[in-house]
Parts: structure tokens; C-alpha cells; sequence
């Protein structure tokens, strides 16, 4: 069975959520340095127009299938494993599974209430958890550094797990230029995660996301903030696959 399937030179890890969970928790075991990305099609288009950023969700140690266009191209692909590794649902899956593992969880995004509420609700859902700390960071542009201070306050935690919860690409850069200056096996990128859980945001019914329709939901409820990301951005990768169809001799 194929590690990954390529889609608009992006490599999607062939996974389903228990999958994404083994591979973490070895990486924990292992004390290796790994972040991990997921992959809605915005971050492809954005990959398709940034040579940088696609070197950078390239290197990370596992981009699972977020949104169920990677889902439904591997299904065509026959790949039988592959499922939605959707941020939230790994989040979740791993708090539990931290629970019996012993796992120190960190949580760095978010503003402050979010942050509260998304403690208390994994506090009150998984009563076992060990919650090393949390950072609701000010706003900082794509690519810039942290300051000492907070990485040191990240070190001194000692996690096992490091949530990044900025959303898509500033997470994603976060994690590739901190990973050499954080003492912490492995970070994943969960966007709108701590939103979600948190309660602080709507969540697609689990039907709609089942579909295929989150974004359509996630829309309604932000037009004037996702309009471009899904508007434009759902139509670029539409493009972007027939051109890759008709370039590799029909094969998505």
C-alpha cells in the first residue's frame, strides 16, 4: 500500500485518523523533532503559487487529508485506508489516547477566551489529561520569529505534543522555522481547531462535513473573511487538477 499519494506535487499521507495517531505516537516515543500539517485543498493552491511554502509542507513529517477532495482522489487512486484527518478529530483522538499514553499537551494560538474554554472542555472530556500550558500569542506576521521568551516557557513545559492552532500557512511556517528551537517531539497543525472545540465558533454537523460541504458551511457563517479562500480558491484548484489531468496523461 502506497506511504502517500501526490496531488499537485503535494505529498498527502495515505492515512485515516487511527493511522495519523500511530505514527504520532511512535514519533513521541522516538523524541524526534517532527511537525505535522493538514492539508485542506486551500493549502495546494496556495502550495500551486509558493515554491517556499511548498518546500515547507513537503518537509513535515506527515500532511494528512483534511478536506474530502485528497479523500475522494485517493479512493480513485484505490487506496483503501485513506480517510478525512480532519485538525479537530486528530486533536481529540490523541487527547485520549494521551490520557492512557501519559502525553503533555501544549497549546500555542487562540486569544485568551478561546483558550479558557478550550482547556475547559478538554478538561471536563478527557478528566486524564495533562495540560503542560498554553499561549494565546499576539499577532505576528507569516514567517516571523518568536521571541525567546516564549519558546523557553515552551521548553521549560516539557510537552509532548505541541497544538499549533494559527490556521493555514502562518502554522505551517511557525512550525518549520521553530522546530530546531523547540525541545518537542512532534507539533501539529490544527487551524480553526481550538475554535471548534473551544465552542467559540460554529462546527459543521458532522453530515455536512461528511460530504464534502464544510466549506460551503464555514462560508455562511464568514463570508466576508472566507469568501477569497473558498470562492476563488476551491475554482484555482479545480484548475489546477484538470491541468494536471490533461499534463499527466489523465491521471489526477
Amino acid at each position: 500500500m502506497q506511504m502517500f499519494l501526490e496531488v499537485l506535487d503535494v505529498k498527502i499521507a495515505a492515512v485515516n485518523p487511527l493511522v495519523a495517531c500511530d505514527r504520532i505516537r511512535n514519533w513521541v516515543k522516538e523524541r524526534k523533532k517532527i511537525y505535522v500539517c493538514a492539508a485542506p485543498v486551500s493549502t495546494l493552491v496556495q502550495c500551486q503559487e509558493n515554491e517556499a511554502y511548498r518546500q515547507i509542507i513537503n518537509a513535515a513529517g506527515m500532511v494528512t487529508p483534511d478536506g474530502m477532495p485528497l479523500v475522494w482522489i485517493g479512493k480513485w487512486r484505490k487506496n483503501k485506508i485513506i480517510e478525512r484527518t480532519y485538525g479537530p478529530d486528530l486533536m481529540l483522538a490523541l487527547c485520549d489516547l494521551g490520557q492512557s499514553e501519559g502525553y503533555r499537551h501544549y497549546f500555542y494560538g487562540g486569544d485568551s477566551l478561546t483558550n479558557v474554554r478550550l482547556l475547559e472542555k478538554l478538561r471536563s472530556r478527557f478528566p486524564g489529561i495533562r495540560i503542560a500550558g498554553s499561549v494565546s500569542p499576539p499577532f505576528k506576521a507569516v514567517g516571523e520569529m518568536e521571541g525567546d521568551s516564549v519558546i523557553a516557557q515552551i521548553n521549560a513545559a516539557n510537552p509532548d505534543i505541541l497544538w499549533v492552532g494559527l490556521g493555514s500557512p502562518k502554522q505551517d511556517y511557525w512550525m518549520s522555522i521553530h522546530r530546531e528551537r523547540l525541545d518537542v517531539p512532534v507539533m501539529v497543525g490544527v487551524g480553526a481547531a481550538f475554535d471548534f472545540i473551544a465552542g467559540t465558533k460554529l462546527q459543521a454537523p458532522p453530515w455536512v462535513r461528511r460530504i464534502g460541504l464544510e466549506w460551503l458551511f464555514r462560508f455562511c457563517c464568514e463570508p466576508q473573511r472566507l469568501w477569497k479562500r473558498y470562492l476563488i480558491g476551491n475554482t484555482k484548484f479545480i484548475y489546477y487538477l484538470i491541468r494536471d489531468l490533461v499534463t499527466k496523461s489523465g491521471r489526477l
